[in-house]
């Protein structure tokens, strides 16, 4: 294998970026993979991400024996040897502002994009390139991909999005219009400022070298100005305007082979993006391919099933490989148990055609989630950020399995002039345990769901009783006491119920945290004020105002 370090890759406006290139001794040409982001190319997994490293030594003990040192692995980025003797090129490039690459640092933005297209076409000329570039990363890695396959660089030919947002709103900072601020609390100053360039404070160390990863020093005071403020931006832009618009591809655009890969386990960044980039982009049905899995974010990334299956992907539509890919079916799902086990499964199509799309009625009486809407009115009310009300299904005579995207159809009221609505999808035994799951960052319940009730307009032509679409332009205030309509989404779950085990709906105002504190909060006292969302939300049913959780009942075959 041979290593070039720091190569430049000059962009339009003058700026030069810097990549780590790996590729065969023998000349080629070779098909090459790409990973572009902010994490630094010469961070070493271990030692930016030591609980990380740690964990998944333990899932996979040959990461670094039987084929590799490990010597070149980075952040959820692919093993260069475990690529480079396959007849690969890979290259880590470090985003404008980060790492050796000098500039302004704005993550997800359109010129960090249009940098990304510019250096999928220096590599496409390559004398040791053949010419298709295929993408490949996960997490930030991942929907860097959406973002620039929407913008069609020539010598782009697949994209493989490992667990990553297609939409930066909906999917990551926004989550029904509520901010997302926990995990970006610490991911902004751990994983991104500590790898600004010119960062001479970084504790990152270039192993290969013993220098600091991020270039010439600046001052703090340049540090300061060299970069957007990614915390502020978010929280200042509550609406899906321009600014998010402009961070937000037009996956209909996309056109070159995905594969698209989800995890379960990933309510708050790495699981609505996959499904919706899948079904919205432009490629067309035969060349994209959506797979769901469990796990942490990134441990299935590197074991060697899916790496088997990222290369024969690649292998087809890089090196034009006749190994049967395009036969492959194109919706492939690991179908969850709550033991923590899952069983693959090959589907066709997303969601699935065969769905009993089932209204589960919401009783407050009873507490019961039933087949029968209430036939009396009735309410449930709580205190928003401190209660939760909860609606269980009777033990289930059959195993029972729930596949697909869910909706909840609920009225609330409220005692202030806006409210946010979580909403849990949980798991309960015949003894009245709940289990919960490995997830993509930490432990989850079964699925996810969320609503600002000043956001519950939809676009009709969007929404499906499923998935309901909300516009996010404007912002509807509640007049306290009065009783709305709002449609939930739940983001996609899987779960088999055994017999005897029940389903549990828990609707509260406030983060559903199964292991405190929680990473994956959403709790800044500016956007959630507690004169506004703390009051008393009350849920009514029965009547005219029936409301109801759809669920996707998967017949057994």
């Amino acid at each position: 294998m041979l290593i070039e370090k720091n190569v430049e890759i000059g962009m339009s406006d003058g700026a030069v970026l810097y990549a780590n290139v790996f590729r065969p001794e023998a000349p080629g040409p070779w098909p090459v993979v790409m990973a572009f982001g902010v994490y630094g190319k010469d961070v070493h997994f271990a030692d930016g991400w030591a609980p990380q490293w740690q964990k998944l030594n333990e899932i996979y003990p040959d990461l670094c024996r039987n084929g590799s040192t490990g010597e070149h692995l980075v952040w959820e980025v692919a093993d260069p040897e475990r690529w480079v003797p396959d007849g690969f090129v890979l290259i880590v490039v470090d985003a404008r502002g980060s790492g050796k690459s000098a500039g302004y640092l704005d993550v997800f933005s359109p010129r960090e994009t249009r940098d990304y297209f510019e250096c999928i076409e220096w590599a496409g000329v390559q004398p040791w390139s053949n010419g298709k570039v295929g993408l490949l990363g996960v997490s930030y890695l991942a929907t860097k991909q959406w973002q620039v396959a929407a913008l069609r660089p020539p010598h782009l030919a697949a994209i493989v999005p490992w667990e990553g947002a297609s939409n930066y709103y909906r999917d990551s900072i926004r989550h029904g219009g509520i901010l997302s601020n926990g995990f970006r609390a610490a991911w902004w100053p751990k994983q991104v400022l500590s790898n600004q360039n010119g960062n001479a404070s970084t504790s990152h160390r270039d192993r290969a070298t013993g220098q600091p990863p991020t270039g010439a020093p600046l001052s703090d005071a340049l540090l300061a100005g060299s970069r957007a403020d990614c915390p502020r931006d978010m929280q200042e832009h509550p609406l899906y305007d321009a600014w998010f618009q402009d961070r937000c591809p037009r996956l209909d655009r996309i056109s070159v082979p995905v594969l698209s890969a989800a995890n379960w386990g990933g309510p708050a960044n790495h699981l609505r993006g996959n499904f919706e980039g899948y079904l919205q982009a432009g490629s067309s049905d035969e060349h994209k391919w959506l797979f769901a899995h469990i796990g942490t974010h990134y441990e299935s990334f590197y074991l060697p099933h899916y790496v088997a299956i990222q290369k024969r992907f690649f292998n087809h539509y890089l090196r034009g490989e006749d190994n049967g890919w395009e036969r492959e079916p194109h919706v492939q799902l690991e179908i969850r148990r709550p033991d923590g086990t899952a069983t693959l499964r090959q589907e066709h199509e997303w969601p699935l055609a065969r769905t009993q799309w089932t209204r589960l009625y919401l009783d407050p009486s009873s507490e019961a989630l039933q087949a029968d809407a209430p036939a009396a009115p009735a309410q449930a009310s709580y205190r928003a950020m401190k209660d939760s009300v909860s609606f269980s299904t009777a033990p289930f005579e059959e195993d029972t399995e729930f596949t697909g995207p869910a909706s909840l159809r609920v009225w609330v009221s409220s005692s202030t002039t806006d409210l946010d609505l979580f909403a849990i999808l949980r798991v309960f035994d015949p003894e009245g345990k709940e289990r919960t799951f490995v997830g993509a960052h930490e432990p989850v319940p079964m699925a996810l769901g969320w609503l600002r009730a000043s956001h519950r307009k939809l676009d009709e032509a969007r929404s499906t009783p499923w998935r309901p679409w909300h516009v996010h332009d404007e912002v509807q205030k509640l007049t306290p006491g009065e009783v709305y309509p709002l449609d939930v989404e739940i983001w996609p779950t899987s779960m088999v119920f055994p017999k005897g085990w029940r389903l549990v709906l828990t609707l509260q105002g406030h983060d559903f945290i199964v292991a405190p504190p929680g990473r994956m909060r959403h709790d800044h006292p500016d956007d959630r004020p507690e004169a506004e969302f703390g009051g008393i939300n009350t849920l009514h049913t029965g009547g005219e105002r029936a409301s109801y959780l759809l669920m996707p009942l998967v017949p057994a075959r």
